[in-house]
């Protein structure tokens, strides 16, 4: 394939990152979310100004598909290798935005009625209890909305808090971008080798900006991984539920992922 072919120009991730990353970032305190009682994981949440978070996040979303479009090494890749790098990576690239525009996520949670409250209520009123939802059956998924848990939003709020903590730089946040879209693990991939080359660069480009910059930190590349390690825990349907449904419904964030890189955004 194209992708794989010698002598490709700006094929260094330090200069094909750095030429499409915007150099914006709007300034907001970042507060952390507090710590409840493991009961809370239970409960339902809702953003607390679903209007004004969500389009936020759209509009971060738009930003990030920019930012991956015109990164010209990812251009050199057949357009079925580019969707499948985005439709893997977009939550945590999404986060990642979200971190960098410190976008605040500020939620309410809303306590779900346990089956016995519901049993009890039911007869008081001499109602019949409601019936338990039939499991689906082994091997097939659910296809229902999936309902934020306090725990997964801890999640998403601990990354946030977690960035803003590190005061991570617009150099550093494209670097990151970098490694988590050029994942060589996914299955389906045919340019394996030059994708992971690809996440190579980027972190070694991240680990020489660390070190001409925060040459008194020497463990600041290593906080940097952290944060890449906290991204595996973020579910993408979660991220879909929490930001996207409030304002358009349901959604495919396939099909709107499809649309938005064949568009020029």
């Amino acid at each position: 394939c194209r992708c794989c072919a010698e002598g490709r120009r700006h094929s260094s991730i330090l200069y094909s990152i750095l030429r499409s990353q915007e150099h914006q970032e709007r300034a907001a305190p970042a507060g952390q979310a507090p710590r409840g009682c493991p009961c809370g994981s239970r409960r339902q949440v809702a953003l607390r100004s679903p209007q004004v978070v969500c389009k936020a996040a759209s509009a971060v979303l738009v930003k990030t598909l920019r930012f991956v479009q015109n990164v010209p090494c990812f251009q050199e890749l057949p357009l079925e290798e580019q969707l499948l790098l985005v439709r893997s990576c977009w939550a945590p690239l999404l986060l990642l935005g979200l971190a960098q525009d410190r976008v605040p996520v500020e939620t309410v949670e809303s306590a779900e009625p346990s089956m016995l409250q519901r049993i009890l209520t039911s007869r008081r009123h001499g109602e019949q209890p409601p019936p338990r939802a039939p499991a689906p059956p082994p091997g097939r998924q659910h296809h229902g909305p999936h309902l934020p848990s306090a725990a997964e939003i801890q999640a998403i709020k601990g990354f946030l808090a977690k960035c803003w903590s590190l005061d991570i730089s617009t150099k550093e946040y494209a670097y990151l971008k970098g490694t988590v879209l050029f994942n060589p693990d996914l299955p389906g991939l045919q340019c394996t080798q030059y994708i992971e080359g690809l996440q190579r660069e980027a972190q070694q480009a991240l680990n020489e900006h660390v070190r001409l910059i925060h040459r008194g930190d020497e463990a600041r590349f290593a906080k940097l991984n952290v944060v890449l390690s906290l991204l595996r825990s973020i579910n993408a349907d979660v991220m879909a539920e929490l930001f996207f449904r409030p304002i358009i419904g349901a959604v495919n964030m396939d099909d709107m992922l499809l649309e938005m890189l064949c568009a020029k955004l």
